[in-house]
């Protein structure tokens, strides 16, 4: 029974192998080697020059940035609608899905509307007396973490949600009746219990934020994010080498994010 059941796997191990597994291994193996010799000059060229780390720096800050904020703001929407009645549950899920709805270009378009010197924000914060002249909001790294955040907020949602409605009520009630205050009790039961959709949200908000293209580079400008920048190198100047190098790099350190993660959910969460 048991070997019918992995002969079951075989057609989708044999996908992913020849369609990401492999990919990526020849990705990663051509950035070591330059006119065939065995080089690391790739990436030394890359960590040396200022203007290539400037680029992994933004792109880091406005991923940590764009997690933090979904986990603030993810974390008591999805709270609240955990404990609705199902028909209530349905209709709020509804709606936090809905920006996965629509295309990224529209929602970067609408929120350069919005974010642009003569847009709805600047009109209101100028029309109202708070500052002076327009703000310049748009083409900067916080435009992005504004997209960015309004683009992976529903996945953090989503992975709590299925979490934290799981978790028994009861179990509140009973540490209250124990002596622990609300807050103490949603500390100590609660957050433990929610920390694998906490984790698997964020690991899924900062991946997508870390290799977006389409949002950064319409909220963004001038502002490179390293997905941006692999697409410059690949796209427009016709240096395939560097851009494997960048995509063995974002690689890399995806996997560094799922193991920190993995880590801090073990520390958080020690049964499990």
């Amino acid at each position: 029974m048991k070997k019918s059941v992995y002969w079951l796997l075989l057609p989708g191990f044999i996908f992913l192998a020849a369609f990401m597994i492999i990919p990526i291994v020849l990705t990663i193996g051509s950035t070591f080697f330059q006119e065939n010799s065995f080089t690391f000059e790739g990436y030394m060229h890359f960590f040396r020059d200022p203007y290539f780390l400037k680029i992994l720096l933004t792109t880091l800050q406005v991923s940590v940035v764009t997690t933090i904020v979904c986990v603030v703001l993810g974390f008591p929407t999805a709270y609240y609608i955990s404990r609705k009645a199902p028909r209530r549950k349905g209709i709020l899920l509804a709606l936090a899905i809905f920006p996965l709805l629509t295309s990224p270009v529209v929602r970067s378009f609408s929120w350069m509307i919005i974010l642009g010197r003569k847009g709805l924000i600047n009109n209101a914060l100028v029309g109202l007396g708070i500052v002076d002249k327009p703000l310049d909001i748009l083409y900067t790294p916080a435009a992005m973490m504004i997209g960015l955040t309004h683009l992976f907020l529903p996945l953090m949602i989503i992975s709590l949600v299925g979490v934290l409605e799981n978790i028994d009520g009861d179990l509140l009630k009973a540490a209250q009746s124990l002596g622990a205050s609300r807050f103490t009790a949603f500390r100590r039961v609660v957050f433990p219990l929610a920390v694998p959709g906490l984790v698997i949200g964020a690991v899924l908000v900062f991946v997508g934020s870390l290799t977006a293209y389409t949002t950064p580079a319409l909220l963004g400008g001038k502002q490179r994010v390293i997905a941006t920048f692999l697409y410059q190198n690949a796209m427009t100047l016709n240096d395939w080498y560097l851009a494997s190098v960048v995509a063995a790099i974002m690689i890399v350190i995806t996997f560094v994010v799922v193991g920190v993660m993995n880590k801090m959910a073990k520390t958080l969460n020690p049964k499990g």
